[in-house]
């Protein structure tokens, strides 16, 4: 069995996380009118379009720099279906209905469908972790948020003005309610089905 290869427009995730304004540029040049056109053909409007895309763009950056996102097909392939998948769901919120999502195979033997469905699979599991991250106490979020940010549980009691013992139980307390919260939610049998 062969890996796959890395598209030569890995170069756009790459400039992404780089924050290089050139390949930035060239993603809104190149792109992103395809885009606006798609949505605007389907029941929206040129800031509904704008919010799609910058909504993707951070999906894709937050993917990219947390989990190594490796383009195995063009960048203009995986994007629009990100986008049209993203507006779509949109559209479903705003009618309460289903909405079919086709995604066509735009290049042969291509990549996109699958790793747009990744990407966005990874984004809105990321959204519903945030969503519950926000209803638990303020002294969870506090505890965890830095825990986050320092790998070492001693510096982190220390940081907080508690012992290491309180900092470890209470860490275990605040992600078993996070995890509680997160499986009772009817959108995480969504994604896991």
């Amino acid at each position: 069995m062969s890996e796959k290869k890395i598209h030569e427009d890995q170069k756009y995730i790459v400039g992404l996380v780089k924050n290089n304004a050139f390949i930035i540029k060239a993603i809104y040049d190149k792109f992103v009118p395809k885009v606006i056109n798609y949505i605007k053909q389907n029941r929206g409007g040129e800031d509904d379009a704008k919010d799609v895309i910058q909504e993707t763009l951070i999906t894709i950056y937050n993917q990219a720099t947390k989990d190594r996102l490796e383009l195995t097909c063009p960048f203009d392939a995986y994007f629009f279906l990100l986008c049209k998948r993203k507006w779509l769901n949109e559209l479903k919120k705003r009618v309460n209905k289903e909405v079919t999502i086709n995604d066509e195979v735009l290049y042969k033997d291509d990549d996109a469908p699958e790793l747009a469905f990744e990407t966005y699979l990874y984004g809105e599991k990321e959204s519903l972790f945030t969503e519950m991250f926000q209803k638990i106490g303020d002294a969870c979020k506090e505890l965890l948020q830095a825990t986050f940010k320092i790998k070492s549980m001693e510096e982190v009691a220390s940081s907080l003005g508690v012992t290491y013992a309180y900092a470890r139980k209470k860490k275990s307390l605040c992600i078993g309610k996070l995890t509680e919260l997160i499986k009772a939610s009817p959108k995480f049998n969504q994604l896991n089905s």
